[in-house]
């Protein structure tokens, strides 16, 4: 059924049909508005034998969902940021323990300095964690890689993560597909789980382990990650056989077959990204997008095979691993090492900046003419880094640098007056 809704209610749609037995929520912007939706279904009572459980904390959330899921039940949940961070603890138990539950993480810049606003940074602060990461471009995929997610999770017995780009996608209103409850009982069937904790058959899980076995229960989660990679796409044939759409896999490409230059970037920038290849296909340029679904598993050998044929690659990202550049980046570097391609990280959206038509056009420009550096700041102010770095070289007591770079860009004063 087309309707006109939320990013975050069509999550909370897709989350209600894959039928939950238990859903731990605490709120934390940008993903309230998903745990409240499904909150008010599961008090109207349309959705059958579910739990709601309010906890205290994300930590708690993650800690309760281990608990649940360990007992046997389909688990959600969802977090972002700081709330991610704060259950990290318990993120890496769940994957070690070979849990099913799915999150939805709406990707949010991790403080300090606090910023509500969207990137990258949570998720890939996570990427080793063991948890499998799918990132949508926009909210119909957001609400397809759900369904897809708990099938996914059930059958190699690991943990999901779904990321939506924060406000961009959860606060966004757009026409999504929201499908039947028989369409999705016909992909998702009831859970069976691999593991259970069962009094008649006592059994300790998470129990220690030492250098004897370790690297082989470690090893095993790798596994079942390329389990993940090879079931990602023949899962994704699979929804578009029930669903009618093409959703989810591990990439989708746009207008590389004859490329010269490749765009690399995942989330909801890549729309934004395919309108400015447009334009610049429309003028002769050969130019295309590859968008990154599976960030984990990464797909080593697609990302290969889609930029073989290509000059030149350039990896957008909004994250920023401080000390050398791009996260995103040294995946896809892996993938090409040796093919003698000309590599180029570009880091833009830090804290929800606005990345527009005009910068990337003047960008990609850039890369195609080869006057595109090893590493680019994407509209940085470098008259504002430059003066903060100056004020820290003569100054001693320069202060909190956030602060007096705003000071700098005029935002204290024009909200003071």
């Amino acid at each position: 059924m087309l309707k006109q809704t939320e990013g975050s209610h069509a999550v909370a749609e897709a989350v209600a049909l894959c039928r939950p037995e238990v859903i731990c929520a605490y709120p934390i912007s940008p993903q309230t508005h998903i745990v409240e939706g499904l909150g008010e279904m599961v008090k109207a009572g349309e959705i059958a034998n579910c739990e709601f459980i309010n906890v205290e904390s994300e930590f708690a959330a993650m800690s309760v969902s281990i608990g649940s899921s360990a007992a046997g039940a389909r688990t959600y949940t969802a977090t972002a940021s700081q709330g991610l961070l704060f259950m990290v603890e318990a993120v890496y138990n769940a994957s070690g323990l070979g849990l099913p539950i799915v999150m939805t993480v709406a990707n949010r810049a991790i403080g300090a300095p606090i910023n509500i606003w969207n990137d990258h940074s949570d998720s890939l602060s996570q990427r080793d964690c063991g948890w499998i990461q799918l990132f949508a471009e926009t909210n119909q995929e957001a609400l397809d890689l759900h369904i897809q997610a708990f099938k996914l999770a059930e059958e190699v017995s690991l943990p999901v993560m779904v990321c939506m780009d924060g406000f961009i996608l959860t606060h966004a209103y757009e026409r999504v597909d929201v499908p039947t409850q028989e369409q999705v009982d016909a992909f998702l069937p009831p859970y069976e789980p691999r593991q259970v904790l069962d009094p008649r058959e006592p059994v300790s899980i998470g129990a220690m382990v030492g250098p004897e076995a370790f690297a082989e229960v470690r090893y095993l989660a790798h596994a079942k990650q390329m389990q993940a990679l090879e079931r990602i796409p023949q899962m994704a044939e699979q929804f578009k056989a029930i669903f009618g759409r093409d959703s989810g896999g591990l990439t989708h490409s746009y207008l590389t077959e004859d490329a010269e230059t490749i765009v690399v970037a995942m989330g909801s920038v890549l729309g934004t990204i395919k309108d400015t290849v447009d334009e610049m296909r429309s003028e002769g340029t050969r130019i295309g997008v590859l968008g990154i679904t599976s960030y984990r598993p990464f797909p080593l050998d697609n990302v290969r095979a889609e930029l073989k044929r290509a000059h030149r690659v350039v990896v957008l990202e909004k994250s920023l691993a401080v000390g050398i550049g791009g996260i995103l980046s040294t995946d896809v570097r892996m993938a090409v090492s040796g093919l003698g391609l000309r590599g180029h990280t570009v880091v833009a959206g830090l804290g929800g900046r606005a990345i527009t038509r005009r910068s990337l056009r003047e960008l990609f420009s850039k890369g195609v003419r080869g006057e595109l550096g090893h590493l680019t700041f994407l509209d940085l102010d470098w008259n504002v880094v430059n003066k903060q770095l100056e004020r820290e070289r003569t100054k001693r007591r320069s202060g909190p640098a956030a602060e007096s770079m705003l000071r700098d860009v005029g935002v204290i004063a024009a909200r003071i007056g």
